[in-house]
């Protein structure tokens, strides 16, 4: 069996997360070789295109399709793949590196440097193509709207999480050591949502106040939500163990969108509508307390959409001309 690594626009911590698992990796080149691990190995883009189509037996790629250098690798690799994984929450739903979509390309380009680059003399925004003394110097060309890796390539599995958790990268392994992976498109997490593994206490208390997570010490005993604590456990997959919550943190969704939804930030609203309990007596909230508690919401962007606005029905923020 032949496997690959690859990392695409991401933080690095999936590269970390396959070290975690630690002695299982040995028991993985048992079974495999790792023909393609840029992170570890010296291998160089030409080794893969000169490799046979469908020469490696499954790819882990994880992070979002941000530029062209990634999107060329996603189509390599797919090419070069029999199965392709989209290996955490960057590849799965365009993740933190995505909230750049409500921005383009241009915008952030000038941003970076010249409005923050006083330090610069020329303040010169790259360019795909510059001409240099040794020739003409190219670089990824940079890209205005991220992207999935399902909506640049077709993904066989999903295993999602920031990163993954060595539990279900240990049973995804575990899987395909045996032979035993499940039909192409699943995602390899269990289907309950967050709230099911978490340990917290409901008592379908009425919120008052919508807290921001640094400004209260929660009860450890009590649902976060409960406590005005916006935690996005209702409308995410589970296979974490709830560990955020363990520790007085509320969940912010990498574990993707329960499968009873199609769009987790408007999965999430919803569910914080079920709670106000708008038309049912007693306690009820009137339209007033519920406007001012949205307006209690610092960010809805950034708590609904941190992990998934790439794929959601959103995806980005249409520019002005």
């Amino acid at each position: 069996m032949r496997i690959a690594f690859y990392w695409a626009a991401s933080c690095g911590g999936c590269e970390i997360a396959v070290l975690d698992v630690n002695e299982r990796i040995l028991d993985l080149v048992k079974h495999a070789d790792i023909v393609f691990w840029p992170v570890a190995m010296d291998i160089k883009y030409h080794d893969v295109e000169a490799m046979p189509d469908g020469h490696i037996d499954i790819t882990f790629f994880n992070g979002s399709i941000r530029n062209s250098e990634q999107e060329h690798m996603a189509k390599l690799l797919r090419a070069k793949s029999q199965t392709l994984i989209a290996f955490g929450s960057c590849a799965n739903e365009g993740s933190v590196p995505g909230l750049a979509n409500l921005s383009d390309a241009d915008s952030i380009l000038k941003h970076v440097f010249q409005d923050l680059g006083e330090g610069s003399k020329d303040k010169v925004i790259p360019r795909p193509e510059s001409n240099v003394k040794e020739g003409v110097l190219r670089i990824p060309t940079f890209y205005d709207t991220v992207r999935t890796l399902a909506q640049t390539v077709e993904v066989d599995y999903y295993l999602p999480g920031c990163p993954p958790p060595v539990s279900l990268i240990n049973k995804a392994l575990d899987a395909i050591v045996k032979g035993e992976l499940p039909h192409k498109g699943s995602v390899l997490a269990p289907l309950p949502a967050v709230c099911d593994e978490c340990p917290r206490k409901r008592e379908n208390k009425k919120i008052t106040t919508i807290h921001r997570v640094h400004e209260v010490v929660p009860d450890p005993e009590r649902c976060l939500m409960e406590q005005g604590i916006i935690c996005m456990g209702m409308a995410t997959r589970s296979g974490c163990g709830a560990q955020c919550l363990k520790v007085d943190m509320p969940c912010t969704g990498c574990g993707g969108a329960t499968p009873n939804q199609s769009d987790m930030g408007t999965g999430m609203i919803t569910a914080l509508a079920s709670i106000l309990n708008l038309d049912k007596e007693p306690g009820s909230y009137t339209e007033e307390e519920v406007a001012d508690l949205i307006s209690q919401i610092k960010d809805p962007v950034g708590i609904f959409y941190m992990y998934s606005l790439p794929s959601s029905i959103l995806q980005r923020k249409v520019m002005k001309q």
